[in-house]
């Protein structure tokens, strides 16, 4: 299965953001189906606002992906930090945030039932800080 960037769906779009998902893009075993996608992110952007009100104020989908440009760092709801950066592939368990360090393009691979969970929790916490 082939999807060029430009026509992988649009789901959530703000300053310094733009999130983009692909669903049924395979089945991963375990897993059920799958979601392919594309974000872009800013310089600054943080994802513990949006995940206040997940159990834990953490994302709990797995991701598996590669870091087209830029350089991310993610914190586990320990407290552990890891930053991938340019080139690197990575997997980041359940249970973590995301801040972004410089600005970045990563594809990643998701379990599609509970992230797009998560990516509907954002919007609507989007939604409620613009009313």
């Amino acid at each position: 299965m082939r999807v060029a960037k430009n026509k992988v769906d649009v789901q959530m779009e703000i300053p310094g953001a733009v999130l983009r998902q692909t669903k049924n893009f395979g089945d991963a075993s375990g897993f059920g189906k799958i979601s392919g996608e594309y974000f872009s992110l800013a310089k600054g952007v943080d994802t513990r606002p949006l995940f206040v009100g997940l159990e834990g104020g953490v994302c709990d989908c797995p991701h598996w992906g590669f870091v087209v440009r830029g350089r991310i760092t993610t914190t586990s709801a320990n407290g552990e930090k890891e930053t991938v950066n340019a080139d690197d592939l990575f997997y980041w368990p359940p249970g973590h945030n995301v801040s972004v360090e410089d600005d970045a393009d990563i594809v990643m691979f998701s379990p599609q039932h509970e992230h797009t969970k998560v990516i509907n929790h954002m919007i609507k916490k989007v939604q409620q800080s613009q009313a």
